[in-house]
């Protein structure tokens, strides 16, 4: 979508502030001078040239705006989930300044008018930029592929069956050659149907202690040591979706160390909590399932070694109706878009794990590099579009204060450390919490500007 810049003339900079942005080395106190919604120059104390200037408190933190490259806005065919601009208003206010949304809507994005409509949606919204994910297969079914080049050409940046794993490995095989011709990767939500069967949660203790039919982890990793091998084989860069356990892992790191083109994702219910905290409650209900906590751990390595590329929230609305059913009956799936960032602050940095740069990587550059999109830095010549962090600032996770139309997380009432001050998306801000102390400032040079 495309983002109306802060005027024709008009500059905008941020002045101080800590700048984290590892695609250029910069972690320190740095200005950003944005000129027509694109970022112009980057340096200490630059002068205001008659800008409008933003005097960045120190405690806040300027980085390249944030993409989430696995979410679920459902639009079109089940607003009553979500719609393009509630899943854009919830993206904002999480830190986010870009999407990329999965086909499974109804009808399937699976052609170009699907596509087309999704960034009309998007652009009328305003808000985060939106980039649709196009079908491998028609309407999903694993059964003939889409037009890959036409999706592409319509603006989709990468090909998925989500919610659906490319079952056929001639299938997988075609999808990688197809799209490696238009430089698009292929996410695989990896699962073997036949050993998921109807399953609910992982296939453990807990889940046999609850009386809930099992999933176990083995049918993950068997399609994501298939996906390797067939990115090895063609060429093509498979991105393995919402990664759950060790053995995939050790897919990917083994698959990387050979030079495939493989990357993958994870979320932060999947390296925050296990099956551990499985009860009726259907807010734990989610596929991939919880692991155990073997599973838990490696996920956290591989976000500290590096083998894990992005964090991504897998952000699956339903209805309030729709998950107050038996555990067996509910739909999977959770939404993260509003709490992604302050668990990922909380659980990751100021637990010591990963510092603030391998965060921005994970959120940011690494996201927009597998998508090609031309975001993920703060250089000169790219999107003026920046999220703002509070690491210090606390707050208690509200669901029913969320912008999303849907409350299904298993995080509401958590106290977390560590937010979201602002967003801004070509130069200009969408999103200023007002409950973080120095935020204003963004709300205030938005309306000095309006003005």
């Amino acid at each position: 979508m495309t983002t109306t810049p802060r005027g024709d003339e008009q500059p905008l900079l941020l002045k101080g502030g800590r700048m984290v942005d590892p695609a250029q080395g910069i972690d320190g106190a740095c200005d950003l001078l944005v000129r027509r919604g694109v970022v112009e120059r980057v340096g200490r104390d630059l002068p205001a040239e008659g800008a409008v200037v933003i005097q960045v408190p120190a405690d806040l933190v300027v980085c390249p705006g944030f993409v989430d490259m696995h979410v679920h806005l459902r639009e079109p065919g089940q607003e009553h989930k979500e719609t393009i601009a509630s899943g854009a208003a919830a993206a904002v206010a999480g830190g986010f300044t870009a999407v990329a949304c999965m086909p499974n809507t109804d009808p399937v994005n699976d052609h170009a008018g699907v596509t087309e409509e999704i960034l009309r949606k998007a652009a009328a919204a305003g808000l985060a930029r939106v980039h649709p994910i196009g079908a491998v297969t028609l309407g999903s079914r694993g059964e003939r592929m889409t037009e890959i080049g036409e999706l592409r050409a319509a603006g989709c940046v990468a090909v998925s069956d989500d919610g659906h794993p490319v079952a056929d490995a001639l299938m997988m095989r075609r999808a990688l050659e197809y799209a490696s011709m238009f430089e698009m990767p292929v996410v695989d939500h990896c699962e073997d149907p036949s050993l998921k069967g109807d399953g609910s949660a992982h296939e453990g203790y807990y889940a046999s202690a609850l009386g809930i039919r099992g999933i176990p982890g083995a049918a993950e990793e068997i399609m994501v040591a298939r996906d390797v091998t067939l990115s090895e084989l063609t060429g093509g860069a498979a991105h393995i979706a919402h990664m759950s356990t060790r053995g995939s892992l050790r897919a990917v790191r083994q698959g990387k160390e050979r030079g495939v083109r493989v990357t993958c994702e994870v979320t932060p219910h999947h390296f925050i909590l296990t099956d551990e905290a499985l009860s009726y409650d259907t807010n734990y209900k989610m596929n991939p399932p919880l692991r155990e906590a073997a599973d838990r751990d490696a996920m956290i390595a591989g976000l500290v070694d590096g083998t894990i590329d992005v964090i991504a929230t897998d952000h699956a609305p339903h209805h309030a109706d729709e998950k107050a059913v038996e555990f067996d009956a509910a739909p999977f799936g959770i939404i993260g878009l509003e709490t992604a960032v302050p668990l990922v602050l909380d659980r990751l940095l100021h637990a010591g794990l990963l510092p603030l740069g391998r965060l921005v990587e994970l959120l940011a550059t690494n996201p927009a590099r597998i998508l090609g999109l031309p975001g993920g830095s703060l250089a000169p010549g790219s999107p003026a579009d920046v999220t703002v962090l509070a690491p210090d600032a606390t707050a208690t996770v509200a669901a029913g204060e969320f912008r999303s139309l849907a409350r299904n997380t298993p995080f509401d009432g958590w106290r977390l450390r560590g937010g979201v001050a602002a967003v801004l998306i070509a130069g200009r801000t969408v999103h200023a919490n007002a409950q973080v102390a120095g935020a204003g400032v963004f709300a205030a040079a938005a309306d000095d500007s309006a003005g």
